[in-house]
């Protein structure tokens, strides 16, 4: 696969307060001990849209923004798995300031897969 594959440019982020709001309001949310996984699916979009919230309860900037990166980096990764028209806001809990990286993967893969979101 080539590098660009992995590329995770603004274009796919979810950036207004709207989309935010229309992911929470008519979508499906899954829960962990670290995330929350919010997924709407849409038939007029190409690929897949994703967002990341942490909010000031997890920690200070610093640890907010590692756990930021981490989540950046799990769902830019599963790029490949997942099915194209699906926008998705991740959630971080307290829990996730304390989460390695590989324990933050294995619960967004779970969550991902109880949301159907991940390609068959």
């Amino acid at each position: 696969m080539a590098r660009s594959d992995f590329s995770f440019p603004k274009t796919k982020r979810l950036t207004l307060p709207a989309e935010f709001a229309r992911v929470k309001g008519q979508g499906t949310s899954e829960r962990g001990r670290y995330l929350v996984l919010g997924a709407l699916k849409l038939k007029d979009e190409k690929s897949f849209r994703a967002g990341f919230v942490t909010p000031k309860h997890i920690g200070g900037a610093v640890v907010r923004n590692r756990v930021r990166r981490r989540l950046r980096d799990i769902v830019r990764t599963a790029q490949p798995q997942l099915r194209p028209g699906v926008w998705l806001v991740v959630v971080a809990r307290p829990h996730a300031a304390t989460a390695t990286h590989q324990q933050l993967k294995d619960e967004w893969l779970r969550l991902a897969e109880r949301a159907s979101i991940l390609a068959p």
